[in-house]
């Protein structure tokens, strides 16, 4: 069934792909949106949507990703409440990732790095805007890396394992070290998981380049903010797990023209 399944992927015209990835994109966004908002107040991620302004539950012709907002003024049709522009926003971002992603590469290897995305995108926004990475998303981007992300880069079921444990367990030693010499933590627990769910992706080779990228972008990220604060550097606090996905979602197509 699994053979079977790649071997469509495959077949599907270049364009259409793009476009199929693209809208599977905006959908998968609209659900990513309402569990980013959702999920940190324990609110159910399976009631219907509503109206944040009169409660009016929401219909199909309200919920069409981007076009409902857009046919609407960016507010509600009963009681004129502004829609939180976040909803359009994070499906416009999971959209590209998708097209991005069949235009880059296409076939089998398109489809897993987008599906790669999608399962990262809620880490990101999640640990941008709260500080959290919850360990259910850890291991669901974990267990799908083990079971199919081999095609992707062409690595092995043993490479992605190494990846997992090594990566994992190697952040996991820095920040047991970094609280030892100074004191206090330096990393939360969810950053070690991360890199193992990523490890588990990319294998052990392209480890090093994403922890990398995701170093410089955490380092640019704290000088500028740095710069618009009064907060010492060392005491402000960094969603490292946001460049950790940044990261690891640029390594895909980086990794196989360094390792040429």
């Amino acid at each position: 069934m699994v053979d079977q399944s790649l071997k469509i992927l495959d077949a599907l015209p270049f364009g259409t792909g793009i476009l199929l990835a693209g809208l599977t994109g905006l959908l998968l966004g609209s659900f990513i949106a309402t569990l980013v908002l959702r999920w940190p107040e324990g609110r159910s991620l399976l009631g219907r949507s509503q109206c944040d302004g009169c409660g009016r539950a929401l219909g199909v012709r309200d919920l069409v990703p981007l076009v409902s907002a857009a046919l609407s003024r960016g507010r509600c049709r009963t009681c004129g409440a502004r829609i939180n522009p976040f909803h359009g926003r994070v499906e416009l971002v999971s959209a590209l990732i998708g097209a991005g992603a069949l235009a880059l590469l296409p076939g089998t290897a398109g489809w897993l790095w987008a599906l790669f995305g999608w399962l990262l995108l809620p880490l990101a926004l999640l640990d941008a805007r709260h500080f959290w990475l919850p360990d259910r998303l850890t291991l669901l981007l974990a267990v799908t890396g083990v079971l199919l992300a081999g095609p992707m880069l062409g690595t092995s079921l043993v490479d992605r394992w190494v990846g997992a444990l090594v990566g994992g367990g190697t952040l996991a030693l820095l920040a047991w070290l970094y609280a030892r010499a100074r004191r206090r933590e330096g990393m939360g627990g969810g950053d070690p998981k991360l890199v193992a769910a990523t490890g588990a992706w990319l294998g052990w080779q392209a480890l090093p380049l994403m922890l990398l990228l995701a170093s410089l972008g955490g380092i640019i990220w704290a000088l500028v903010v740095q710069r618009k604060g009064d907060q010492p550097l060392g005491e402000r606090r960094v969603p490292f797990g946001m460049f950790l996905c940044g990261a690891a979602f640029a390594a895909v197509p980086l990794w196989p023209l360094i390792a040429r």
